[in-house]
């Protein structure tokens, strides 16, 4: 199954903060572009875990609807989330609050986003900059002033050689 990057964002953030590892936005990009290379390695189908691109940022890898979702807390750790808001564009009368079940996503797969998760906690945000600013996918796509795609297909021929 793939995800909305959203509801993959939500359980990184909740099991960070209920490990105890806190999780900002920062870290939260790098994360969720190992937790994409993590899954293609790891699936049978090499599907990835969420469908949003992932583009080539000054500070290495974004996902921008990730990003614009907890840029209000800058480089402060992501508070757990209780619940949250769905947003209607057109008209935001009909927007609403959900309270938030970590049910979405399959107990398999929460243990392969978990298991990023643990492997890198010990790591700062910083860190997970310099780790993936060194790495083809995010080398071959930057360009200054641009968010050019990283694509699956690069996270899958960069990590499946270094396997």
């Amino acid at each position: 199954m793939i995800y909305n990057v959203l509801d993959v964002s939500r359980h990184i953030i909740n099991y960070s903060e209920e490990k105890d590892y806190g999780v900002s936005n920062l870290k939260l990009q790098k994360l969720l572009y190992f937790v994409q290379a993590y899954f293609m390695l790891e699936k049978k189908d090499y599907a990835p875990c969420f469908h949003e691109k992932i583009e080539a940022w000054d500070f290495g890898p974004v996902v921008p609807e990730a990003y614009q979702e907890w840029a209000k807390y800058g480089s402060c750790d992501i508070p757990l989330i209780e619940s949250y808001m769905v947003i209607d564009q057109d008209n935001i009368w009909n927007s609403y609050r959900v309270q938030y079940h970590d049910d979405i996503i399959d107990e398999d797969d929460k243990k392969l986003i978990d298991k990023v998760i643990d492997r890198f906690a010990d790591y700062t945000a910083t860190d997970l900059v310099s780790l993936t600013l060194c790495q083809r996918p995010w080398i071959d796509t930057y360009v200054e002033g641009q968010n050019n795609e990283i694509t699956t297909d690069a996270i899958r021929r960069y990590f499946s050689a270094a396997k």
